[in-house]
């Protein structure tokens, strides 16, 4: 499984989830995309977007004031 790194701190809601989204489109299913969010409604929005479009969301961690979301590509 391949991660990629995407930085979203600083962008507010909905720019997180829209450029997880454009990431996600780039790659291959399986592989994963660990984003940093400091926006505090991403705390809802990510999941929420995993389940709606079919990803896993593997892991959700904080780190250094970020939160840390570990996202699979699902098929």
């Amino acid at each position: 499984m391949n991660i990629d790194d995407l930085d979203a701190t600083g962008l507010l809601c909905p720019l997180p989830v829209l450029k997880l989204r454009k990431r996600l489109g780039a790659i291959a299913v399986g592989d994963a995309i660990k984003m940093r969010a400091d926006d505090p409604a991403a705390i809802v929005d990510v999941p929420h977007f995993c389940a709606e479009a079919g990803h896993a969301l593997v892991e959700m961690t904080e780190d250094a004031g970020h939160h840390v979301y570990l996202v699979r590509k699902g098929g």
